[in-house]
C-alpha cells in the first residue's frame, strides 16, 4: 500500500470509530487527494478546532472556493457542528475527515464527481 492509501485507511477508521459512520470510500479518497500534499505534514494534516484563523481558512478556502457555497453564518455553524461531531477533545481532527464531513453536510459530493 502507498502512504496515501495508509492515510485514507486511517481517516476511514476515524470516521467509523470516532463518528460512527461508514464512509463512502470513493468520496473519502477524492477528498483526501484534493487536500494535496498537506496530508503528509503533521501540522497541516489536522484542523485546530479552537484556532479561529484556521477555521476561517477552512471556510474561505474549502467551503467558499472549493465547494462554491455562498459566504454566510451558516458556514461557520456547519464547521462548528462538524468539530462537535468529531469531538472537541479529540486532538487529531484530520483535515480530510473534516472536509469529508462538510462535503456530505452540504450535499456537495458532486464537486468530487
Amino acid at each position: 500500500m502507498s502512504k496515501r492509501d495508509d492515510l485514507i485507511a486511517k481517516y476511514a477508521a476515524d470516521l467509523s470509530d470516532k463518528i460512527g459512520i461508514k464512509p463512502d470510500m470513493d468520496l473519502l479518497t477524492k477528498v483526501t487527494i484534493g487536500c494535496g500534499p498537506s496530508i503528509y505534514n503533521t501540522d497541516s494534516e489536522t484542523v485546530s478546532g479552537t484556532d479561529k484563523t484556521e477555521l476561517e481558512r477552512v471556510k474561505d478556502s474549502f467551503l467558499v472556493k472549493k465547494l462554491g457555497l455562498p459566504d454566510g453564518p451558516q458556514l461557520m455553524a456547519a464547521i462548528d457542528q462538524v468539530i462537535e461531531k468529531y469531538g472537541r477533545s479529540n486532538r487529531n481532527k484530520y483535515r480530510p475527515v473534516v472536509y469529508y464531513l462538510l462535503t456530505t453536510h452540504f450535499g456537495k459530493q458532486s464537486v468530487y464527481g
